[in-house]
């Protein structure tokens, strides 16, 4: 194993994690509301953005068996990411120049990031097989998840202290400064996505299909998929409450900031507030999958579940920066932990030959029910006109999601995946 091609790996999860912290999570959301949307009555600027974050949801969906389809195709995936980073980067670049009003141009750049960031991490993904032998690829995997961590709480750090001392350093205004803050993103996706273009060489594995046949294939596999899932009952059930409850991890995520902005936090504490989360996130995982050790997976789950409905129901009466901190500091002790532990469920759930395939089939239809939270945030928001109802909505999330789980059998579930472990044809190869 070529460790300079590992660490060149894992250099890019620290270079694109900015996208998601600085752009989805923390600083773009309150740049939305305040600047790009300003102007705009009562709490329409939470509701474009959840429209956006829709928008882009599809988008990503609908490309996602294409793309994978494509990662498979020998030869390509460095090639095709370093194009949908240069893409994502320069969007972030682009976003420099939006200013007052400018929401739509802002909507346009992020649905464009949005589709460079999980379309650059399919063939991210798909990478980790070529550069390391299967005894190692869970702890280098490990090592990527906190290379992101890290790295894009770095960034964002830097991009506090840039918004915050503006005058200090020579900044026009707060929004000059953020707008340079976006720029920044850009650049360090660029700067730390060199190490993987140069040092990692995928092999060529020589096929006779071009990428026409390929992405043919990709939706082939779908129908597969669909096909024999039904000798896997529990599984089914799984991935139904799945789909509600990561929809609505995800809602909470991309909607925090927002929210807290429309409701009138100032943008100081509303992005110390991510950052926190951020650093909270990465012990409080390790941790969390000890405490599951001893608990139990489903039931150390359906914990991290009912936290979360606590948090959107305290969400609901937050008023103050305290209360937003606090909220943050729950979030980071529960979200790495519960999704890493809903990953392990599934993979205990699915035949072991095909576990690419159905792993793929989870990450394509988890991005079209990801659709759902942010849509139902804004359409509540937008028939009510209150966005604290609209953040209460999440709940229903999550409490679907726990009745659905409480349904499934995870001992006779794992007895399934064994008895019925066929290969379809299909299997090996991730959508």
């Amino acid at each position: 194993m070529n460790r300079k091609v590992v660490r060149g790996w894992l250099m890019y999860d620290w270079a694109n994690s900015a996208f998601a912290t600085t752009i989805m999570a923390a600083v773009m959301p309150v740049f939305y509301k305040t600047v790009a949307g300003e102007g705009l009555p009562g709490n329409t600027a939470e509701n474009y953005w959840g429209f956006t974050q829709t928008i882009a949801m599809i988008c990503v969906a609908l490309l996602s068996p294409v793309m994978g389809a494509i990662a498979d195709y020998s030869g390509v995936k460095v090639r095709f990411l370093s194009f949908f980073a240069i893409i994502g980067a320069l969007s972030c670049g682009a976003m420099a120049f939006v200013g007052q009003g400018d929401w739509q141009l802002a909507s346009i750049l992020v649905v464009i990031g949005t589709i460079g960031y999980s379309a650059g991490n399919t063939f991210y993904d798909g990478l980790l097989p070529d550069i390391a032998p299967p005894r190692e690829r869970a702890a280098i995997s490990s090592k990527g998840y906190a290379a992101g961590y890290l790295g894009g709480g770095l960034l964002l750090a830097v991009n506090i202290v840039m918004i915050e001392g503006w005058e200090m350093l020579g900044f026009a205004d707060k929004t000059a400064a953020t707008q340079i803050a976006f720029a920044t993103v850009g650049i360090w996706w660029l700067v730390f996505s060199v190490p993987l273009m140069r040092h990692v060489k995928e092999p060529v594995k020589g096929t006779s299909a071009g990428i026409g046949k390929a992405v043919q294939n990709g939706f082939l596999r779908i129908g597969r998929t669909l096909r024999s899932a039904r000798r896997f009952p529990e599984l089914l059930k799984y991935m139904l409450a799945f789909w509600f409850f990561n929809d609505g991890i995800n809602t909470v995520i991309v909607m925090a900031t927002i929210y807290g902005s429309g409701i009138g936090i100032q943008t100081t504490h509303l992005i110390i507030a991510l950052l926190i989360t951020q650093f909270v996130g990465y012990p409080s995982t390790l941790l969390f999958i000890k405490v599951a050790a001893r608990l139990g997976t489903k039931r150390s789950l359906n914990v991290s579940l009912m936290i979360y409905i606590l948090i959107v129901v305290l969400g609901f009466f937050m008023t103050s920066a305290l209360h937003f901190y606090i909220l943050a500091f729950m979030v980071g002790l529960v979200q790495g932990g519960s999704q890493a532990i809903a990953r392990s469920i599934y993979a205990n759930l699915v035949p072991p030959s095909r576990t690419a395939e159905f792993f793929g089939f989870l990450s394509l239809s988890s991005k079209f029910s990801s659709v759902m939270g942010p849509l139902i945030f804004s359409i509540v928001g937008t028939l009510t006109g209150s966005s604290r109802l609209a953040i209460l909505s999440l709940v229903a999330f999550f409490v679907i999601g726990i009745a659905l789980l409480s349904a499934v059998d995870l001992e006779k579930g794992e007895r399934e995946s064994l008895a019925n472990d066929v290969d379809d044809g299909g299997s090996g190869i991730a959508i």
